[in-house]
């Protein structure tokens, strides 16, 4: 299958950056010159796109890395998934859960993120690797088009909504605009200044816990953490591919691959190849749909699931005549989220993607802090018989991925991923 583009690659020797806005790889780049790791540079560039693309990502959503340490040819898988308030339950909601407002939020994962990557690759301090993303929010910068856009888009959607007064932005905003945002310039000086504790369990926490009527514990902040663990691995072909293990929807992929490495595709027709991952996808959907939820909640066998005897029994289902009908159920899924890579010199790596689900996440602002949201709580099912039912304390099939892929020595071949 063909692919076209018309950017030309980008070659470097000492670190590169790739995301969504010029700004962000800008500070990701500089973070390296000074010195700085692929995690430090991560961080930096994470932060930014919070304060220049606030619509697909902030420090009220969530993260999901996969990272490869190239001397040590590790490879890790850093969940930043929270979890539902512990006054989160099925009988607080009628027929869906809310769309927008802290009931559509799960504890943000993000800032946690930010201090395990520092605790595995950091070199620089935190006040460092947040400068570029203070700057920004206390000094400004300017609108781009796509900034102005997603405005004017979420107001059509919604126009009554407060979001925009709540971050201080200007709703009749135009391109070149200065953006400024104080508040959130204050939480990221503290969170730099203070660690980890200024968000989960200091200021921050104490005025979202004041701000959502005790919907959001201080329990629910302090106990929250980010898991780092093995990453989901599928051997496909010479190679050994890496995604998010649950309550991310990683599995998919990998169920995909393994699926197709059962056809010689490179003699089939492109419009067989099409229909083939169709099928395929279609197939792995279903599954994620009857058995993706919260690991530490429910039992999910995925070794069982990518043996090859349950890979053959699914390749079996396609039929390379004609279209398989049945389509899986599909939850309303988040439309805005921002992914990028990094890497340093040394060769590691870090592929990653952050999101506050739908655009604009929960469309609610912790007061005086200028952080946005999420409304990932919407990811959870309703339906007592679903693996992905909500329960307190429970973290939703997640929507997010970002994978790597390693040679047969353990070395780094490609690493990637999409925004929403």
């Amino acid at each position: 299958m063909s692919q076209s583009t018309h950017r030309s690659p980008v070659y470097a020797r000492n670190g590169i950056v790739a995301a969504s806005q010029p700004l962000a790889v800008s500070a990701g780049i500089e973070i390296l010159t000074k010195g700085g790791s692929a995690g430090d540079a991560a961080i930096a560039t994470s932060a930014v796109l919070a304060v220049v693309e606030p619509g697909a990502s902030h420090l009220g959503g969530d993260a999901f890395v996969i990272s490869h340490n190239a001397a040590r040819k590790r490879n890790l898988a850093f969940n930043g998934s929270g979890e539902a308030a512990h006054s989160a339950s099925a009988d607080q909601f009628k027929n869906e859960i809310d769309h927008h407002g802290f009931k559509s939020a799960t504890v943000p994962g993000l800032v946690s993120t930010w201090f395990e990557i520092h605790k595995e690759f950091g070199l620089l301090s935190m006040d460092q690797i947040l400068a570029p993303a203070i700057d920004y929010a206390r000094n400004g910068f300017a609108a781009n088009s796509g900034f102005v856009k997603r405005i004017s888009g979420h107001l059509k959607m919604f126009p009554d909504t407060q979001v925009f007064k709540s971050l201080g932005f200007d709703t009749n905003l135009k391109v070149g605009d200065l953006v400024i945002q104080s508040d959130l310039a204050d939480s990221l000086e503290a969170i730099a200044e203070q660690g980890r504790d200024a968000f989960y369990l200091g200021e921050i926490a104490r005025k979202l816990v004041e701000a959502s009527d005790g919907w959001f514990s201080l329990r629910d902040l302090a106990e929250h953490r980010t898991r780092v663990l093995p990453p989901l691995s599928a051997k496909y072909r010479d190679y050994l591919i890496h995604g998010q293990p649950p309550p991310s929807q990683g599995m998919i992929l990998l169920e995909e691959l393994l699926i197709a490495e059962g056809f010689d595709l490179a003699k089939m027709q492109e419009a067989d190849r099409i229909h083939l991952m169709v099928e395929a996808k279609k197939i792995a959907f279903a599954d994620r749909y009857l058995l993706l939820g919260d690991p530490e909640h429910i039992d999910i066998n995925l070794e069982e699931l990518f043996a090859g005897s349950s890979i053959t029994t699914r390749r079996s289902q396609i039929d390379m005549d004609r279209a398989n009908l049945k389509e899986p159920s599909v939850s309303s899924e988040g439309s805005d989220t921002t992914y990028f890579l990094v890497a340093d010199r040394d060769g590691n790596a870090l592929s990653w993607i952050q999101s506050v689900f739908h655009g604009f996440g929960a469309s609610w602002v912790i007061p005086g802090t200028g952080i946005l949201l999420n409304n990932r709580l919407t990811g959870f099912s309703l339906d007592p018989k679903s693996p992905n039912f909500i329960a307190p304390g429970k973290r939703p099939a997640h929507t997010l991925n970002a994978w790597s892929v390693t040679r047969e020595d353990g070395s780094l071949a490609y690493m990637g991923g999409t925004p929403g």
